[in-house]
């Protein structure tokens, strides 16, 4: 089991010279991991909000262990190859710590204020044909794309991943069999129910429907479980957690 954090830029948090000091503070104390929320307005609210691969670049730049990446990026609201490229310069900056997190995206005014796509359906379909071009431009190989929502043209992205391969994570509700399906197509799941972590039950049956479906079964694959722990009791926390070790999962995400 590893451990990281994940956290809205928000408010007091959008301020990215404290997420850097944040994320040197995790690092230190033994975090594995620090992930980002990746949002434009979220709600109502007009809360200041920073834009998480900028201040993933100045993290990269000042940490040396930590896994960085945002958990998660609504792909559908953005242009696949400016995240593949987005991404591909955090590796290198970051010297191969990137992992990244895709899913449909949970905060409505994101899509509906700017005119984004709003039917899930389409989006989920947008999402599929983004991560196949995004997976593509990384190869490094001369790649193309023509699906109903994105076309690319013959093209190669350089440099390389420093990664062998970029760590591709899926995010989405349980029980909602799609997401999981699309997840086991790639590295990872980051599953949540009603917006919240799964109990270790669930994340135990997210990991007996997806084991069965994954793509390439001999290959790592993390089941990703999230909460919030008492941060002034190690004791309690562990055994808050123990649960979903037992149920396979290989990362703790604390929410912050």
């Amino acid at each position: 089991m590893r451990y990281g954090m994940t956290l809205p830029p928000f408010g007091a948090l959008a301020d990215p010279r404290y997420l850097i000091e944040l994320a040197q503070a995790a690092e230190a104390a033994g975090w594995d991991a620090f992930f980002l929320w990746d949002t434009v307005v979220h709600d109502e609210r007009a809360y200041p909000i920073a834009e998480p691969w900028s201040a993933l670049a100045a993290i990269a730049a000042a940490t040396k262990r930590l896994r960085l990446g945002v958990m998660l990026t609504p792909l559908s609201r953005r242009r696949p190859w400016q995240v593949a490229r987005q991404v591909l310069t955090l590796d290198h900056l970051s010297n191969g710590r990137v992992t990244f997190g895709a899913g449909l995206g949970g905060a409505p005014h994101d899509f509906d204020w700017f005119g984004e796509e709003t039917d899930a359906k389409v989006r989920a379909a947008m999402l599929d044909e983004g991560l196949q071009i995004v997976r593509g431009l990384w190869s490094g190989e001369r790649t193309s794309f023509a699906g109903k929502h994105y076309t690319l043209a013959p093209v190669q992205f350089a440099p390389r991943p420093v990664q062998s391969s970029i760590p591709i994570w899926i995010g989405g509700m349980w029980p909602n069999q799609a997401p999981m399906r699309r997840a086991a197509r790639f590295d990872g799941v980051f599953p949540l129910r009603d917006g919240f972590g799964l109990s270790s039950e669930d994340l135990a049956a997210v990991k007996a429907f997806i084991e069965p479906r994954r793509s390439d079964p001999h290959a790592p694959f993390d089941y990703v479980a999230s909460g919030i722990t008492p941060g002034d009791d190690p004791a309690a926390g562990a055994a808050q957690v123990a649960p979903y070790i037992a149920a396979g999962a290989t990362w703790w995400l604390e929410t912050i």
